[in-house]
C-alpha cells in the first residue's frame, strides 16, 4: 500500500472496545435499514475481523438471520472457530447460543445483556469465555428500539 493504513483485513483489532465497535457500527446500519438494531462481528484469536453482519431478518425476510449468524455466515468456512471471538451487541439468544456451542467458538463478548438476556450464562457453563460490556450506549438504543416496536421486537425473540 502507498500509505500508512491497513486493509480492512490487515487491520488488528486489539481490545474488546475495539472490536464491540465494528459490530455498533452494524447494529446501527440495521437500525438505518428499518430492521432491528443488532450488529455481530466474528474475528479470530488476534484480533483479525473474519466477518462482520446485523440482523437481517426484516430486511431479508429470512427469521434465521441474526446478527451472529449474519457475522458467521460472512466469515465463510475456517477450518477451526475455537480460537474465534464473537462480538456482539446484544446477549445472544438460545439459537445464536446454540451456533456458539455447535462450531466451538472459543470467546463471546456482549455488549448489552441489560435488555436481554440469552444463553450466554450457559455459554460460560460450557467452558466459552465470556466478557459482558454493558455499554450505555447499546443500551439506551436497544430500550428505546423494544419500546417503540414491540411486535417486531417479540417476534425477534419469538414471543407472543
Amino acid at each position: 500500500m502507498s500509505d500508512d493504513r491497513l486493509s480492512t483485513n490487515d487491520r488488528l483489532y486489539t481490545t474488546d472496545a475495539q472490536m464491540l465497535e465494528v459490530a455498533t457500527a452494524e447494529a446501527l446500519k440495521g437500525a438505518s435499514d428499518g430492521g432491528i438494531p443488532i450488529g455481530a462481528a466474528l474475528f479470530s484469536s488476534d484480533g483479525r475481523l473474519l466477518g462482520s453482519g446485523h440482523n437481517r431478518r426484516v430486511q431479508d425476510d429470512d427469521a434465521a438471520m441474526h446478527a451472529e449468524t449474519n457475522a458467521f455466515h460472512n466469515a465463510g468456512r475456517q477450518k477451526s472457530y475455537r480460537n474465534t471471538v464473537m462480538v456482539t451487541t446484544l446477549s445472544p439468544c438460545w439459537y445464536c447460543s446454540g451456533l456458539v456451542r455447535q462450531f466451538g467458538i472459543g470467546r463471546v463478548v456482549v455488549g448489552d445483556d441489560q435488555n436481554f438476556l440469552g444463553g450466554q450464562n450457559w455459554l460460560a457453563e460450557h467452558g466459552v469465555e465470556l466478557t459482558v460490556i454493558n455499554d450505555p450506549h447499546l443500551i439506551s438504543t436497544m430500550a428505546e428500539f423494544i419500546t417503540t416496536h414491540p411486535v417486531l421486537w417479540n417476534e425477534d425473540i419469538g414471543e407472543e
